[in-house]
């Protein structure tokens, strides 16, 4: 009688490869496409009337989003003294309420190094998207956690869904070069968790 013979599965390496494309999805998937919801111009700009940061807290913005969650925020941000080898660490907050309202979510910080032009578009991601209400009015604030004086660019009040807020208080003719929406993953990174999710059902029945 011929002996059937089966070949063999290495489930430690089915389950390492496992390991390691949910390491990379969330990565990934970071770097999808940005779809863009509120922005107060569809366009970047050079440096436009840049305010400090620092000594300007709450310095911020008011949005009304269209969609049902917040992924980034995209900001003009310039090194307040340039060239001095230094660089500066920010995040975003948003907010429900006011400009010091309750927090719902932070940025991951991010390090902004010293450079010759000073600075540039930014973006500010959540590590998971911030749920909001489609037609409400909420909030973002800019925090220097650490490093040089830096400034954000700011525009002539050309957003209709809100407004700049300076040391907490509204500014009716001034709003913050700002764009916020949803991250799309891209369609490779989708492929990429069905693959970890069928290898992970082949795993579970063997």
């Amino acid at each position: 009688m011929r002996r059937l013979v089966f070949p063999q599965i290495n489930f430690m390496k089915i389950s390492s490869t496992f390991l390691g494309l949910l390491i990379a999805a969330p990565a990934a998937l970071a770097q999808g496409t940005f779809q863009y919801d509120q922005q107060s111009l569809n366009h970047t700009i050079p440096p436009n009337f840049p305010q400090y940061i620092q000594g300007n807290e709450p310095i911020g913005q008011s949005f009304t989003p269209s969609v049902s969650s917040v992924g980034f925020v995209q900001l003009a941000l310039y090194d307040g003294h340039p060239n001095n080898g230094q660089g500066a660490t920010v995040y975003v907050n948003i907010r429900s309420n006011s400009i010091a309202g309750p927090v719902l979510s932070s940025t991951d910080p991010v390090f902004l190094p010293d450079t010759p032009l000073g600075g540039g578009v930014t973006n500010f991601l959540f590590s998971t998207p911030v749920p909001v209400v489609p037609g409400t009015a909420y909030f973002f604030d800019v925090v220097v956690q650490s490093g040089d004086l830096w400034r954000l660019d700011t525009v002539p009040d050309l957003y209709p869904g809100g407004t700049m807020f300076l040391q907490g208080a509204a500014q009716p003719v001034q709003d913050i070069w700002f764009r916020e929406g949803i991250i799309v993953p891209e369609p490779s990174m989708v492929a990429l968790l069905i693959t970890a999710g069928a290898l992970f059902c082949v795993r579970r029945r063997q």
